[in-house]
This record gives structure tokens, sequence and C-alpha cells, in this order.
């Protein structure tokens, strides 16, 4: 077992405390979603640091916004996860070497719907989004002995991959189980890329952000909120800030306290302990499963291919 990675920072440390006196002059990231909620504020701290930075959003009139709110170097292409030709055309406009990709973008808990593939929206859009545009970068990312950073959720506990039924053909949909697989999925990518890409100097690392009041939670009313917080006996539970949400994202992201980690779950800026008898912490052993890392990768590649 390989030695847990701590920090001297925190559930209550913020992005921009995180990258205070990192200079990432003449490197290039990319942020998917990062024009709302956390994104913005791991946009914010990686410009901060003198890094060229990308936002890939659906809304370009809000990336644009949120760019020159900002300032910097940021820059805004349209990104839409749930459409592969979208993924195509980004990987496609892409040039030059990539240092830093912020897997960050995603849906939670939506009504049932579906792909025009038949895919499940919320695997559709988390994993394999995710995966294509990860996958398509790969020679930039390379070139630029890169760091991906997968922003999962405690939520993975919910639900490991279910392989028999991924896209809820069979079984009834339940919207926090498809999150729950779906962020599962997150770890695991993170897994068996660090495993498939260490010889291309990319590592992988996932996390969970923490509870941040987003537009993640639109499909989500306070009842229900409140419903899951009691489920899970979360009676202390407390928000974190949109600048605490983004900061264990941006430490993976620069910080040389994490270089050369990969394959590892963090949360409140440290690498999570395994998760028994609590699902708001941890990583459960589901998402650390190297043969289901491995499977799900197979399983992606087929799916994508069809």
């Amino acid at each position: 077992m390989s030695e847990r990675i701590t920090t001297p920072f925190s559930a209550e440390s913020t992005a921009a405390e995180v990258v205070s006196g990192i200079d990432l002059g003449g490197r290039r990231a990319v942020v998917t979603g990062g024009s709302s909620g956390i994104g913005v504020e791991t946009a914010r701290a990686l410009a901060g640091t003198g890094a060229e930075v990308t936002l890939a959003v659906r809304d370009t009139a809000a990336g644009q916004r949120v760019a020159g709110e900002i300032g910097g170097d940021v820059r805004v292409a349209r990104l839409d996860l749930a459409d592969q030709a979208s993924v195509a055309a980004f990987v496609a406009g892409w040039d030059g070497p990539l240092h830093l990709l912020v897997n960050n973008a995603g849906v939670m808990a939506t009504p049932e719907t579906r792909t025009p593939e038949g895919w499940e929206l919320q695997f559709a859009t988390n994993h394999l989004g995710h995966f294509a545009l990860t996958t398509g970068l790969h020679r930039y990312l390379a070139a630029g002995g890169a760091r991906v950073v997968q922003v999962s959720s405690s939520a993975h506990h919910r639900s490991g991959v279910v392989f028999d039924d991924i896209h809820f053909e069979r079984r009834p949909y339940e919207p926090w189980s498809a999150y729950g697989q779906s962020k599962s999925a997150n770890v695991l990518f993170a897994i068996e890329a660090t495993r498939r890409w260490a010889a291309d100097g990319i590592t992988a690392n996932a996390l969970m952000p923490g509870g941040i009041m987003t537009n993640l939670q639109r499909h989500v009313t306070e009842e229900e909120m409140t419903r899951l917080r009691a489920q899970v006996g979360a009676t202390d539970f407390r928000w974190k800030t949109p600048e605490q949400g983004a900061a264990t994202s941006v430490l993976l992201a620069t910080s040389p306290l994490v270089e050369g980690v990969g394959g590892r779950y963090f949360e409140d800026c440290n690498e999570a302990l395994p998760g028994v008898g609590d699902p708001r912490h941890g990583v459960a052993a589901h998402a650390l499963d190297p043969d289901a890392a491995t499977r799900l990768w197979a399983v992606t590649e087929e799916t994508l291919a069809r």
C-alpha cells in the first residue's frame, strides 16, 4: 500500500491559498464547465498562476463573461460533453502541449434522459464525454507531461459501475444511483489512465470537492437535499464556498506536493481514507478496484466505437 498523501491544506482552504507562490507561466490548462460553480474558481486560480486557461463550456457567451471577469490569458471554446461530435470538434481544434486538464463539468440527479445514442445522460456526460475528450487529447497531454484531474463526488458511494446494465435498460432508473455510477467511473478512469499513461509522464487523480451550492443542484429540490442529508446522518453538514470547493481540484492540478502522484482519490486537499460506514467521506473500495478500472476502459472504448 502506498503511503497516504497529506498536505498542510484542509476543508477550509481556498483555491487561492493552494496556489499561492506557484508560477505556471508558459503552462496551458483546460477546465471543463469553467463558466459556473467551482469551475470558475478553478479557472481563476489557474489563471492567477500565469497559466493560459481555456474554459471548455456549452454556453460560450457565459464563458466569455467569466473570462472577462477573471482576466489574464483566459480563452473560451465550446464543448458539450453529451454530444460526441462536439467533443471531437474540441479535440480537432486543439494544438500544442496541454499541461493541465481539469474534468470538472457534470450533471447531477437528472430526470431520466437519453442521448441520441441511447446512453443514460449522466454516464454519457460525466464519464463518456470526459473519456472521449481526455483520450482524444492524449498526444497533447503526453507532450505536456500533464496532470489530469477528475472531479468526482462522495456520491460514488451510492453505486459502482453496474456493468450488466450501465444505461438502465433493464433496471428502473434511479437518479442518484445513476449519478453515483458516473462518479465511480470518474475515479476508475484516473486509476487506469495513470496505469496506461505513466510512461508518457501523465498522472490522473480524482477528488470530492465537498458540498457547494452551484448550478449542479438545479434538478434537486431543497426538500430532496434535506432528505438526503438525513439519510446519511449529515446533521452537522456545512456547505463550502466555491473558493473552498475548488481548492482540491487546484491542488491536484498545480501543487508540487502531488508531483508524480496518480491513481488516487482526494478530499479536503488530502488523500481520502477508505470509506467505511460514512457515505459522506472517504473512498469506496469499488471505486479503487483496478480490475473494474481496466474493464471500464475497455467497455468505454467499445461503446464509443459503435
